[in-house]
């Protein structure tokens, strides 16, 4: 029985305006379908109008300028709608779905929703729940120890994974895909017995473990950031008052 990282996966990836869930946009997204490791990979690409400025802070990281994405970017309603329909046909064909640090690009995509759609992401997987691997999650749980930060670039090289051009969302999908794939193979003894479904929920136990422990540091450290333990799905802020 071939084992899930040897499987068919889906990996999704957005680039934004910033780094805030509840008001940042999506300015370009991806979903990129692999049936097999090797497999050439299935890409949809959406490029997005968000209607609000770029900052150019992002525009430095993404390379995405106002202009641009005034002149060949949809506006965000249509796209979003599309990107969740997509993600609930992966769910539907049974492909786990990539997505590296989770909570921020699948929240993003759902404020998108009820920003623009009145839904919410919720609803794409009522018939077909998700299954989401997280590479970031995986490899702080399976080598908790090793020193070092953990971004997708660090990744890439600690499990010689090639990025050929980070940041953009397709790019940066396909390389998280093959990171989960590594982490596979690397951790097979911990993980090969489990199922998509089963890390599923071990994730959001294991997401929940680590932001207690950064919570911990950063109120060692002084600092008055809050960590979200909600995985892989932040809750929506209730409504001010």
């Amino acid at each position: 029985m071939t084992c899930w990282y040897e499987g068919p996966l889906a990996a999704f990836d957005t680039e934004t305006t910033g780094v805030d869930v509840e008001t940042d946009r999506i300015v370009s997204a991806a979903v990129v379908v692999q049936d097999a490791p090797g497999a050439r990979p299935r890409v949809s690409r959406w490029l997005v109008n968000p209607g609000v400025p770029v900052p150019p802070g992002a525009t430095a990281i993404h390379g995405l300028t106002d202009e641009h994405l005034q002149r060949n970017g949809r506006w965000p309603s249509p796209v979003m709608d599309e990107i969740a329909r997509e993600l609930g046909e992966q769910a539907g064909a049974g492909r786990p779905l990539v997505v590296m640090n989770a909570p921020f690009d699948l929240t993003l995509l759902d404020r998108e929703l009820r920003r623009h759609r009145a839904s919410c992401l919720d609803h794409w997987f009522e018939s077909a729940p998700l299954r989401v691997l997280d590479p970031r999650v995986l490899d702080k749980h399976l080598d908790r120890y090793r020193k070092g930060r953990r971004t997708l670039t660090d990744l890439c090289a600690h499990y010689d994974v090639a990025l050929e051009g980070a940041h953009d969302a397709a790019a940066d999908a396909l390389a998280a895909m093959e990171v989960v794939r590594a982490v596979g193979r690397r951790f097979a003894t911990r993980l090969e017995r489990l199922s998509p479904a089963e890390l599923h929920t071990l994730q959001a136990v294991w997401h929940a473990a680590q932001a207690r422990g950064l919570q911990a540091w950063f109120a060692r450290s002084g600092s008055p950031e809050a960590v979200d333990p909600a995985w892989p799905l932040r809750p929506e802020l209730p409504a001010a008052a």
